[in-house]
């Protein structure tokens, strides 16, 4: 089975769709920094290039990807889950 989706690091919160992935598919993704496989079911579809949950996040938390916080989880994202900007705000511009 070919991977949809890449993580970056052992840490991260989200792996980046390689492909348009379907909601309710089984796929399977590979973290960069080892080659250990990975597999979730997604809730939605998540497009090509978006990020998607690979673990719970809580509202709040800060979400992690390339080991470092991206922004603040704005509502509890499921495992599986589109992770954009209707559930994460972003640090990378303060508090603008």
């Amino acid at each position: 089975m070919a991977h949809g989706f890449l993580v970056h690091g052992a840490e991260d919160h989200v792996g980046v769709a390689v492909r348009d992935l379907r909601a309710r598919e089984r796929v399977s993704g590979v973290f960069l920094t080892s080659g250990k496989a990975i597999e979730i079911s997604t809730i939605e579809e998540i497009p090509l290039g978006h990020k998607v949950a690979i673990m719970d996040i809580e509202a709040g938390e800060g979400l992690r990807k390339y080991g470092e916080v991206i922004g603040t989880a704005t509502q509890p994202i499921e495992t599986g889950a589109h992770v954009h900007v209707h559930n994460v705000k972003s640090v990378r511009w303060g508090s603008v």
